[in-house]
């Protein structure tokens, strides 16, 4: 059994400021910590390297590999071996090290985590955190470089996890981690170590589907998830020196969804961007505009907009790689539109 967890809010300041990766690295601390059904696997996640990023660093010295288990590189094994474990009374977190081949595991993810609590009338959880991390602008090429987010939130039975800063990495990792069903929790690397934030200590946990007012405003919504948070919050600073007061609405999951403060912000404000990393083309923005549409037509004051990814492939070279990623300058010019 699990200690008692305390719930607080996430913006309650504490002294001690960490990364994304550290606080990610505590989570997992914790959780191993906690309960002894939790267990780590992934391509090689042992120390001295911890993995690809290091986000597991010192874990396997301290818990052992069987707690912290290197694995092949074969991630349908990964996955399939941690759903049976889930299913058999375990809480495994296995480590898809990038985003992209969790195309490698979808059988596995899609057909089996997704769908056993359904198929057996409720009678089998599937207490399975899939960590991946992910992110365009590193160079890593149309492999290694996509946001899926789209394919897993159009799955029934899976939950979808993106957080932008380290103290919802960390309470929102714990939540994840001790939920009976699966999740899919997504890590932006370039948050990894750009970002830093006042993370409490010990065991405290985010739930599930309450989205974070980042910014309060009244002019316009920007809503978005992930690295693209931080752009928004820069746009709103320099559309604040024009007069235009831009609230930043951070989702923070996916599935389950804040339809309620979303929904709310975008009444106050009659106009709303959507921002975010994948290609445009059937993005989760898409979904967002359509449930914005029907809900408060007659109410907007502009068009729902979205600013997202081109339809291609993530680059390679730079220059073009920069091109395809939305910009804080895309941001900017969408709102700008509005008025």
């Amino acid at each position: 059994m699990t200690a008692q967890s305390e719930v607080i809010d996430p913006e309650v300041k504490s002294e001690r400021i960490l990364t994304q990766i550290q606080a990610i690295n505590e989570a997992l601390d914790i959780a191993l910590g906690l309960d002894e059904t939790v267990f780590e696997l992934g391509e090689d996640i042992q120390d001295p390297g911890g993995g690809g990023f290091g986000v597991h660093k010192g874990l396997s010295t301290k818990y052992g590999l069987d707690r912290v288990r290197p694995t092949p590189i074969t991630e349908q094994a990964i996955m399939g071996a941690a759903i049976g474990a889930a299913i058999t009374g375990m809480r495994p977190i296995p480590e898809i090290m990038l985003m992209n081949f969790m195309a490698v595991c979808q059988d596995q993810l899609i057909n089996h985590a997704a769908k056993l609590r359904y198929m057996s009338g409720g009678q089998t959880h599937v207490p399975v955190t899939v960590r991946t991390t992910t992110g365009a602008g590193g160079g890593f090429g149309a492999q290694h470089s996509d946001m899926l987010e789209g394919p897993l939130v159009h799955t029934p039975g899976l939950k979808v996890v993106i957080p932008s800063t380290p103290a919802d990495a960390k309470g929102l990792l714990l939540t994840s981690i001790f939920d009976d069903d699966p999740v899919v929790f997504i890590e932006m690397h370039h948050l990894y170590f750009s970002i830093s934030g006042h993370v409490p200590e010990g065991d405290y946990r985010i739930p599930l589907g309450k989205a974070r007012l980042a910014r309060e405003g009244s002019d316009v919504t920007l809503i978005s998830w992930g690295r693209q948070v931080h752009d928004c919050m820069a746009v709103a600073d320099t559309l604040a020196a024009d007069g235009i007061n831009a609230e930043v609405l951070d989702l923070r999951s996916l599935v389950p969804l804040d339809t309620e403060a979303m929904l709310a912000s975008v009444a106050k404000t009659r106009r709303v961007v959507i921002v975010h990393e994948a290609v445009r083309r059937n993005g989760f923005g898409a979904e967002l505009a359509a449930t914005i549409n029907e809900e408060l037509f007659g109410q907007l004051a502009a068009p729902v907009r979205r600013v997202a990814a081109a339809n291609t492939p993530v680059p390679y070279s730079a220059p073009l790689e920069a091109a395809y990623m939305p910009s804080k300058a895309d941001i900017e010019a969408t709102v700008r539109g509005l008025f």
